[in-house]
């Protein structure tokens, strides 16, 4: 239906009164929730021009469920509330039932048990005083659906399941009783009665195939993963769970990703796989922050939670305040002048002492951004003092390098500390001012190890040139320091590895913090430098892709690395 509909708008065959219904079920009925939202904004965008209170509610609601889908939770809410004032506001209360219980389910998603109750309560007693039998059973059905997976209480959620089943079953709905089906066998998963959980789920998700609802069916999935894990298939559990995590990603339903992200970490830890249990859980982790702002959407929870109740407050207030404001102006009035006088005479007083200690503030507030830039690159040290924290931020695109003195380990044993931190601190200096000359980001260094990165804070289009120059001279400098070397001089050979691909950049602990990146991207650019030999700036072929037209490069083939497989490596001369 959809597709015909999209056709439909695309060739513009439609009267201009037909536009808003013709909106109105592609923004409702689209499976991609990037596209229902591009329709929902058209359909809100016509009805304000066209003056239509009916499908500006169409249009709020199915922005807020598209948003919602996307894992834009507080604008989502938002979306919903702007519905609510105007269905009050038009006295549309079959509408003001659907808002309810759109907001109810958000209210789910967050974990706020209570705000969810009560809004499905409210869109009950509202659906079901107006005779909507179908969206009655809807909300019954969510209901039950709070009660089995957040509160851990299947045997009340099976009560209303039973409701809800039996209507939908009368009214012949496909998709009420795929739900339905779904649900009574999560209840039953929770009752630990797994083989009626799996008759029924597979059953739900057999329907939502033929009626192309992936929203559910992603769900289905890590549940029936979670039902096969519990069993001990494990074979089985793992397979659920990539399906879920192919569909999600297939129609970009966000939260979906995290959870069957965070289904693929617990089914490797249970497998003794910590490795690739801890790379899923920050994959989950990722995404979870990019879809949940936790925070944004708790202070706009507990803004909307007595809506009603405080825009009536506040009509009472206001008529309070105009029988004081007369008084209180009188008094203030008199206060306001002796107050004045003293605050004038505090005014001088305070201002000589500002003017002695200004100057003093301005040198040592100076000194301290100095001292923060050094440590924290610019954009993330301004957030670091606006904020007090600093979000973690992914990068599609940065260039990793890595160096190494060749024999360092040997010449520690035998050196002074006081000389061998001379020699470091000889060659890092000159590194630290090559790497500001070409606009890398120093990360951090370790021992004898080197590590900076290109493309970040700010992404930039030639950070993999940028880095192949920087290694370039680090690496002349390495060869005419050892030329001129002296006899109580220790110089070393060095080892440089690139490599170019995505990373997580953030700032640990809140103590002594540093600047860092995480993400495979790292551990190859590590491997890159120890396949290198001492003198020699070995890149990987993600880095040799973009610098080859001006690099010139040799090929050295394809190199085993430990857990990494073969990796096709080059010499940049």
């Amino acid at each position: 239906m959809t597709d015909s509909l999209e056709l439909i708008y695309n060739a513009g065959n439609f009267a201009n009164k037909d536009r808003l219904q013709l909106l109105g079920e592609l923004a409702k009925n689209h499976p991609n929730p990037e596209k229902s939202l591009h329709y929902s904004e058209e359909l809100l965008k016509t009805a304000k021009e066209l003056g239509s209170t009916q499908f500006l509610l169409v249009g709020y609601r199915e922005k807020g469920n598209s948003l919602r889908l996307k894992g834009d939770l507080s604008e989502g809410l938002a979306s919903y509330f702007k519905g609510v004032e105007l269905a009050n506001k038009e006295n549309l209360n079959h509408d003001l039932g659907l808002l309810y219980t759109s907001i109810a389910h958000v209210y789910s998603i967050m974990g706020n048990h209570n705000n969810t109750i009560q809004y499905y309560n409210k869109a009950i007693t509202i659906l079901k005083e107006l005779n909507d039998s179908l969206n009655y059973a809807n909300a019954l059905e969510n209901l039950g659906d709070e009660y089995n997976l957040n509160m851990a209480k299947p045997d009340s959620a099976l009560i209303f399941f039973k409701k809800s089943g039996a209507i939908f079953k009368a009214l012949n709905s496909k998709i009420g009783m795929a739900y339905n089906l779904g649900n009574v066998g999560l209840a039953y998963a929770q009752l630990g009665q797994y083989a009626t959980a799996e008759k029924n789920i597979s059953e739900a998700i057999a329907l939502l195939e033929d009626l192309g609802d992936y929203y559910p069916i992603c769900v289905y999935l890590t549940y029936m993963s979670d039902i096969y894990m519990q069993r001990n298939d494990w074979n089985a559990a793992l397979e659920y769970a990539l399906k879920s995590l192919k569909l999600a990603k297939q129609y970009d339903l966000k939260d979906q990703i995290s959870a069957a992200f965070l289904q693929l970490s617990e089914l490797y830890e249970s497998n003794n796989n910590d490795a690739e249990a801890f790379n899923y859980y920050k994959q989950h982790i990722i995404y979870k922050d990019s879809v949940k702002n936790i925070t944004a959407v708790q202070q706009m929870a507990n803004m909307r939670t007595n809506y009603e109740v405080s825009q009536k407050q506040i009509e009472v207030d206001l008529l309070n305040q105009q029988q004081k404001t007369q008084r209180i102006v009188v008094i203030a009035t008199g206060v306001a002048l002796f107050l004045i006088g003293l605050l004038a005479f505090g005014l001088y007083r305070r201002n000589r002492y500002i003017r002695k200690t200004k100057s003093i503030i301005e040198r040592e507030k100076e000194r301290s951004d100095e001292l923060l830039l050094n440590i924290l690159p610019e954009e993330t040290a301004a957030e670091l003092k606006q904020y007090g924290s600093v979000k973690a931020k992914k990068f599609e695109s940065v260039t990793v390098l890595f160096t190494d003195f060749e024999g360092f380990t040997h010449f520690a044993e035998n050196l002074s500390p006081e000389k061998l931190v001379e020699s470091i601190d000889y060659y890092f200096t000159k590194f630290d001012e090559i790497i500001e000359k070409y606009g890398l980001e120093k990360i951090k260094t370790v021992g004898d190890a080197y590590m900076c990165a290109g493309g970040l804070p700010f992404p930039t289009q030639d950070h993999a040139c940028r880095m192949i120059k920087a290694a370039m001279e680090i690496q002349n400098f390495v060869v005419q320091a050892k030329l001129n070397q002296t006899a109580d001089e220790i110089r070393f050979n060095i080892r440089i590895g690139i490599h170019t691909g995505p990373v997580v950049a953030g700032i640990v602990g809140t103590k002594k913090f540093s600047y860092d990146i995480w993400g495979d991207t790292v551990n190859v650019a590590s491997r890159m430098e120890t396949m290198s030999f001492p003198g020699r700036i070995n890149i990987s072929k993600n880095t040799y892709d973009l610098i080859k037209s001006e690099v010139d490069c040799e090929y050295r083939g394809e190199i085993q690395v430990k857990n990494r497989g073969k990796i096709k490596m080059y010499f940049a001369n």
